[in-house]
């Protein structure tokens, strides 16, 4: 599992903190490793194929007890149908391998599942089904029928009270009528009485079923938590914790299905069983992208943090890691426009629009210090994008200003930096956006979930590998300009430094430029621009 590096590396510095995974340039020994690591693929005919169709591996550079320095390998999930395989270190729990661990339960759950598909497929189940449908679309002919011909009838009693008829004539209309009106409840109470038979017969077997279904539920729970309990963590300190008590410290909730099985805790799990020292590490992809996420082949990502964050953030303790380049400090605004109404600013790259939950300091709270009172807000930018940012400061204005942007009467422009060039000089990209839910933040393209989302593009210079673009978004989907900048059905073409779609950089080269709206005080259109800094 443990691989010399068949290059020579001596004139290689080692880094003086751990990787940071969420964020992180990758170390010059990660880029070999992962070259090394693909090289290997494309010599394996009974692997490659599978990683064609798309594969997260992962690097890990250690350091062995004879000081030598080498790495180890691992590919998230599965491949080519397999948890192990020679080249790569093991998963830390093999469910594939340690079935045995959970069989009777599952037999359970699985025997579960049979009965409630038998109560369901019964001739019971059908039959009461059937009569309930059939006796309530009875019931509801007759007394149709039934109303149709009391309307009739009382057409034709009214007619014959017009022509003038005796007392007892009309005694009779009277009786004609109470009787139709008894006639009428006795069918309906007929009908009742045969649906409530039938639905109490149906209620008796779907209480079964339910009860079945509360059995299943809680079995699959405590089976859950037990292979939650299979998959233990160790840090480097020592510590050993199991997947279920880790997010259900750090996040008070189940763990994900997936959790622990992608490169990056399978290479620390076994850097720390194997007195392996950490030095680097990072993930990239290989092969074809998923149709609705962007996965660039050959691109460094960081690790997920719906189902890594946790594991990680236990796992790294022990370690000297390098600082989250996500997390900047010592950020300011700067003001473009201010009036009894609205505050505009430009927000720099590296900041929270909105508080988030890690205690950062955000845009909104530098305003609020600045203006000595509260503020609105009207709409946001990424953490990552810089510029245009703007707050109201009466409710009146904060729904005025609200309703612009939700009916897109302004008019907003963004300036990028691009890797790589686009086939068009000009035109509309309209990729419909979803979260995946899975893997947040990131956003995927659903044609059949998404949310409109629509951008208007100009380039407006290329210099060799890089182009400069103005976008001109229809729509504010979260992320919308940076997939559909790097979404092969879009331009095909990142943003420079965007961490999730492309490829970490200093910064995220996305900046809004200038912004139109009409001022709710005033009702007068306004524009505000902030050139690009870079």
């Amino acid at each position: 599992m443990f691989h010399l590096f068949s290059s020579d590396i001596s004139s290689i510095s080692l880094p003086n903190a751990f990787t940071c995974p969420f964020c992180y340039q990758p170390h010059p020994l990660c880029i070999i490793a992962k070259n090394e690591v693909i090289n290997y693929l494309e010599q394996q005919s009974n692997l490659i194929e599978s990683a064609k169709e798309g594969k997260m591996f992962g690097v890990l550079v250690v350091q062995n007890e004879r000081n030598e320095i080498g790495f180890v390998s691992a590919f998230s999930g599965q491949l080519a149908g397999k948890n192990r395989l020679d080249y790569f270190v093991p998963p830390v729990f093999d469910i594939l391998e340690d079935r045995k661990f959970y069989i009777d339960e599952d037999i359970t759950i699985s025997n579960i599942n049979q009965e409630i598909k038998n109560i369901e497929n019964s001739a019971e189940f059908i039959l009461s089904l059937n009569c309930i449908q059939k006796y309530t679309e009875e019931k509801r002919a007759q007394l149709a029928s039934a109303k149709e011909e009391m309307y009739r009838a009382k057409l034709e009693r009214d007619r014959k009270r017009e022509t003038g008829i005796s007392e007892i004539e009309l005694q009779q209309l009277v009786k004609e009528s109470q009787f139709q009106k008894a006639e009428y409840k006795r069918l309906e109470r007929h009908y009742d009485d045969l649906i409530n038979v039938e639905t109490q017969r149906h209620t008796i077997l779907l209480e079964q079923i339910c009860a079945l279904k509360q059995k299943r539920k809680r079995l699959s729970a405590e089976l859950q938590e037990k292979l939650f309990s299979g998959f233990i963590f160790y840090n480097a300190e020592g510590k050993q914790k199991s997947l279920f008590d880790i997010f259900k410290e750090y996040k008070h909730a189940l763990p994900p299905a997936g959790a622990g099985e992608c490169a990056a805790p399978r290479l620390l799990q076994y850097a720390y069983k194997n007195k392996l020292q950490p030095i680097a590490m990072a993930e990239f992809w290989y092969g074809k992208s998923p149709k609705q996420e962007i996965k660039i082949h050959g691109n460094f990502y960081p690790a997920c943090k719906h189902k890594c964050e946790p594991i990680l953030t236990f796992m790294l303790q022990g370690l000297h890691v390098e600082e989250n380049r996500l997390i900047k400090s010592n950020l300011n605004i700067s003001t473009l426009y201010e009036d009894d109404t609205i505050l505009v600013i430009d927000k720099p790259s590296g900041m929270l629009s909105i508080p988030g939950t890690d205690g950062q300091k955000s845009a909104l709270d530098f305003a609020k210090e600045h203006c000595q009172s509260n503020l609105f807000i009207v709409h946001r930018l990424d953490m990552d994008t810089s510029g245009i940012l703007v707050f109201a400061k009466t409710e009146d204005a904060q729904i005025n200003l609200q309703k612009q942007f939700a009916n897109r009467q302004t008019q907003k422009k963004y300036v990028a930096l691009l890797e790589g060039t686009p086939t068009k000089q000009i035109g509309t990209i309209s990729l419909p956006l979803i979260p995946d839910i899975h893997n947040r933040p990131y956003q995927i393209v659903d044609f059949e979930n998404g949310k409109q989302a629509e951008t208007q593009f100009e380039i407006i210079e290329q210099k060799e590998t890089l182009t400069r673009i103005a976008f001109f978004p229809k729509t504010g989907r979260t992320h919308q300009l940076r997939v559909h900048s790097a979404h092969s059905d879009g331009l095909g073409c990142p943003i420079v430094g965007d961490n999730l779609y492309g490829k970490p950089a200093d910064r995220l080269y996305l900046h809004a430029e200038q912004l139109q709206i009409i001022h709710p005080k005033t009702n007068e259109y306004i524009t505000f621009t902030c050139n690009s800094p870079f």
